[in-house]
């Protein structure tokens, strides 16, 4: 096989992949896996989409790059299979990118010495991925910032926790190793944490509530994640702050941090989160491009001092654009109505 079989980039996904039985990793780093047909004609290139959870075009990409072999020889596209066929499917590690400054508009709400406090705009990568080379949170911050962790590794540096490309608001950058430790024990710990805006679909009839269901991968689009049985434990606390008929307006808070849980959570009660287009209704009436989720406040205790601290990101544009579609008034001002709405979420659970 050759050795250029790359794995697709997703900034929106943490690389947290759960091998399947018939799969392992390599010595490279290389995910390698092997599944048999059990049945004949189908192609080659639905098969190995099917089998490693990627896409049909991917997997096109690798077979005709050699990274996929039919009993140990390497196939086409649509070569049909017969039962028992042994398929190999070798998918590399990416190679690792030069991270590049770039003079890039960043809102810094908050520095100092150990710690950088930024409002992440809508449509941002936070950091550095197969096909998001560029253009990221970490460019901007190392064009802005001198001095960053080392922790989060090459292509995360400072980066202690993330948020969804298409989500708004706070995050927190470590600028050394003892800030960056400091700040990850409190997010284990949730001694740190984050409430988040976000505009559902439907009516919510009850004020408050708590959704316990475990997250994994999905079983059949290992690109999304899903309630599954076995799942990592994920825990969100809601709080409904106005309702609009068709959409409500809610706060929320993560007990835990999974990737997508608070989409994948609002989806499985079946008030997903407006504009979402991976776990959300096809059409989309409110005009927004992605998710309506904002990172709000953020609350953590100063890494070296061990001051409480909180922080607080402005309601952006294309939310309250977004609010006004669904039914808003101006009778009382949306800040108060966020205010009440987090110090009762946050009561909710004292």
């Amino acid at each position: 096989m050759k050795d250029n079989c790359l794995l697709p980039g997703d900034a929106e996904q943490e690389l947290e992949l759960e091998l399947e039985p018939e799969s392992e990793e390599s010595e490279t780093g290389a995910r390698v896996i092997r599944a048999a047909a059990l049945e004949k004609g189908e192609r080659l290139d639905v098969f190995a989409a099917r089998a490693s959870g990627e896409t049909r075009a991917f997997a096109q990409r690798l077979i005709g790059e050699g990274c996929v072999t039919v009993n140990g020889r390497e196939g086409r596209a649509n070569t049909r299979l017969k039962a028992g066929d042994m398929v190999e499917i070798r998918i590399e590690p990416p190679a690792p990118t030069e991270l590049v400054p770039e003079d890039i508009p960043l809102s810094i709400v908050y520095e100092d010495t150990d710690i950088a406090v930024i409002n992440k705009p809508k449509g941002m990568v936070v950091h550095p991925a197969p096909g998001n080379e560029s253009g990221t949170l970490v460019n901007a911050v190392m064009y802005h910032i001198r001095d960053l962790s080392g922790i989060g590794g090459a292509l995360r540096p400072g980066i202690v926790h993330r948020i969804d490309k298409m989500t708004s608001g706070l995050i927190v950058i470590a600028k050394n190793d003892a800030a960056h430790r400091a700040l990850a024990e409190q997010i284990k710990n949730h001694t740190a944490g984050r409430i988040y805006l976000a505009i559902v679909d439907g009516n919510i009839r009850e004020d408050s509530g708590t959704v316990n269901a475990p997250i994994g991968r999905h079983p059949t689009d290992r690109k999304r994640m899903a309630v599954v049985p076995g799942g990592r434990e994920a825990v969100t606390h809601w709080r409904v702050l106005e309702r609009y008929g068709s959409y409500t307006l809610i706060a929320a808070r993560l007990e835990t941090g999974r990737t997508h849980q608070i989409r994948v959570h609002m989806a499985y009660r079946k008030h997903p989160v407006s504009g979402d287009a991976v776990y959300g209704a096809e059409k989309n009436r409110l005009g927004l491009d992605g998710q309506a989720l904002h990172a709000v406040r953020l609350m953590l205790s100063h890494p070296r001092t061990g001051q409480s601290m909180v922080f607080e990101a402005p309601v952006p544009p294309y939310f309250t654009a977004a609010l006004h579609k669904a039914g808003r008034s101006e009778e009382q001002p949306l800040s108060d109505t966020i205010q009440k709405g987090i110090e009762r979420l946050l009561h909710d659970k004292s």
